[in-house]
């Protein structure tokens, strides 16, 4: 950056600065006089150091304004002392700009803002806006007014942001019922015209004052372009939609809109490059800002996106390398160096038709001659630039809207094929669904086979489970039975033993019921000694219990013999005999005799009794039919 690109951009700093305290300055001369008194001027300076950031000593502050003769106030006057004090020390960036006039705005409305301003079309904050975009547009002279090409610019571009199209018409039937604005407008003019809606034809307020807004951030704030776009992260790697802000400076970017959360910022750099780039990743309209720390990948969200978002930072590289800190403040001395040339012109036209005469030719000096015929060729040389200026203008207007048309076609001719391949994929993900919804239908109809045979197996295992316990049960049933037949098969031969012992002895003629009972020793245990006599005691014990058992038994024997009487005879009543002695033989040593073993085995006693002369007693009769 040249030094005279510094001074200038101070001058400029300046300049701006010295308009919105003019304004502050007037608010305090109440008598429109041009003096303020020194304690005012005091509280203004002060107010201005706060604002500015600058610091200074409230003593030293106080010995310049004292009410006396000495001081620079007092020898030099208020603006002398402003300029070396105050805005020879302010400097760019270490303030803010909009708190700065904010102060002088709050200073001077109340004096100068007429209550009807307000209660019209702009609202307050609408006011102070456009109070700051007056300033910057209005010219260099004071008292501070903004001439009609500047004011038309303004109305343009509030009417743009709107969606609208300016009409003029309203503007030049102000201007021709007060010709005293000719010359320029002031602030309060201005407002108080635009707030009556004698500049603007406007649907709403609410869509004013966005466009008023819109147009502030964009010429106040020196915002080139701003918009939302996809962004590459530098370590994660991801692409995240951000919120950017363009300024010649630098290109900032935040979540959202609001800007209440800034995300980061890319300083533009006189080495800085942007560029575009190839289609990767599955995005598309890419372009990247290079700069000497790293690279930013950006994506558009369509071709004429992306071509606007390159100018513009193409703008923003160049006004930094021209050490130009706005670019609508370049727009403006670019528009009043073409108003000054085309006034030049139109004064050489107006001085060349004027008649002159006859005698001034000849009076006329080579000199003079000479001046005016380099003037004329100055004047040529300057419409013919201008004629050259159009016409690559027109040039440049041509090639950018053909290149316009042909990124509209090759958008187009995308479009189409993204429409069919959107198509083909739709027709893919329908047969893609049918085909799961034919799936889904099938795994539900294997889910309930599965459950059903799961139940079956279920059910299976439980009637196995309940087989086998009835097994087993049957089995501890069949031990138990055979255990009992074994038992009664034992009792069976030990009651036959005893019944064939029992018969095949008679009982004596001579004992009675009672001594069949005894035992035959029981005759002989009163010759037997003491130990003797408790052993044949125990045996006695012992041979009752048996013969109740053998009773028992017996009883048991006669009533299945009952059952079984086709087996049976009738015993016939015989004579008296002698008892028998007991045969110590037996069919069958150590094992019991069957049913039919033993009813042989009775008859064949008894016919052989039969034959000997032997017959029970009545008593043994009565006893077996008893039993």
């Amino acid at each position: 950056m040249s030094a005279g690109c510094v001074i200038t951009g101070v001058m400029d700093l300046k300049s701006e600065l010295l308009k919105s305290i003019w304004y502050a300055f007037t608010s305090l001369d109440v008598e429109q006089s041009g003096k303020v008194s020194k304690s005012q001027l005091k509280v203004l300076s002060h107010n201005l150091y706060t604002v500015l950031n600058i610091p200074h000593d409230p003593v030293v502050l106080e010995e310049h304004f004292k009410d006396d003769s000495n001081g620079p106030v007092s020898n030099q006057g208020y603006m002398p002392y402003l300029n070396k004090y105050i805005l020879a020390k302010a400097t760019e960036g270490t303030f803010s700009k909009e708190t700065f006039d904010d102060l002088c705005w709050t200073m001077t409305s109340k004096k100068n803002c007429k209550p009807s301003i307000q209660q019209g079309l702009c609202s307050p904050k609408d006011c102070f806006k456009l109070f700051c975009l007056f300033n910057l547009l209005s010219e260099d002279r004071y008292p501070l007014v903004i001439i009609q090409p500047e004011l038309e610019y303004l109305l343009t571009k509030i009417s743009s942001a709107m969606s609208l199209e300016w009409d003029g018409t309203l503007l030049e039937e102000l201007l021709s019922q007060n010709a005293a604005l000719q010359d320029g407008m002031s602030v309060w003019e201005f407002l108080e015209h635009l707030s009556a809606g004698q500049l603007l034809h406007v649907e709403s307020k609410e869509s004013f004052s966005l466009a008023v807004d819109d147009v502030f951030m964009e010429m106040y704030h020196n915002i080139i372009k701003k918009g939302y776009l996809l962004k590459k992260g530098h370590v994660r790697r991801n692409w995240q939609e951000r919120w950017f802000v363009l300024k010649p400076s630098s290109l900032m970017y935040y979540v959202n809109e609001d800007l209440k959360e800034k995300k980061g910022e890319v300083l533009l750099e006189e080495n800085s490059v942007v560029e575009n780039l190839p289609d990767k990743e599955g995005r598309r309209c890419l372009f990247c800002v290079n700069t000497a720390i790293r690279t930013y990948e950006m994506s558009a969200s369509n071709m004429k996106q992306r071509v606007d978002w390159v100018q513009a930072i193409q703008t923003a590289l160049r006004l930094r390398a021209e050490g130009k800190i706005s670019l609508h403040q370049e727009l403006k001395l670019s528009r009043r160096k073409q108003r000054e040339t085309l006034q030049r012109s139109q004064n050489n036209q107006s001085s060349h038709s004027e008649p002159t005469e006859v005698e001034a030719p000849q009076h006329s000096s080579p000199e003079q001659q000479g001046e005016s015929e380099r003037l004329e060729q100055h004047i040529e040389g300057i419409i013919q630039k201008q004629r050259e200026v159009e016409a690559k203008h027109k040039e440049e207007e041509k090639q950018e809207r053909e290149k316009q048309q042909a990124i509209q076609r090759d958008l187009e001719r995308q479009l189409e094929e993204a429409k069919e391949a959107k198509e083909k994929m739709t027709a893919t993900l329908t047969e893609m669904q049918k085909e799961v919804q034919q799936q889904k239908k099938r795994i539900h109809e294997l889910q309930l086979t599965q459950v059903k045979l799961e139940e079956a197996l279920n059910a299976q295992i439980h009637a196995r489970l309940e087989e086998d316990g009835i097994r087993q049960e049957l089995e501890r049933q069949l031990e138990e039975e055979q255990k009992k037949l074994v038992e009664l098969q034992l009792k069976t031969s030990a009651v036959g033993s005893q019944e064939d012992s029992f018969t095949t002895t008679p009982p004596s003629s001579q004992q009675t019921e009672e001594s069949t009972e005894i035992p035959v020793h029981e005759s002989t245990s009163t010759a037997t000694p003491p130990n003797i006599q408790r052993s044949e005691e125990s045996s006695q014990h012992n041979t009752e219990r048996e013969l109740v058992n053998q009773s028992t038994t017996t009883q048991m024997l006669k009533h299945w013999k009952i059952q079984h009487n086709h087996l049976m005879k009738p015993i016939t009543p015989g004579d008296k005999v002698e008892h028998l002695p007991v045969k110590s033989t037996c069919p069958r040593q150590g094992h019991a005799l069957t049913s039919t073993e033993f009813i042989a085995k009775v008859q064949t006693g008894i016919t052989q009794d039969k034959g000997n002369g032997y017959s029970p007693s009545p008593n043994q009769e009565e006893e077996e039919q008893g039993s």
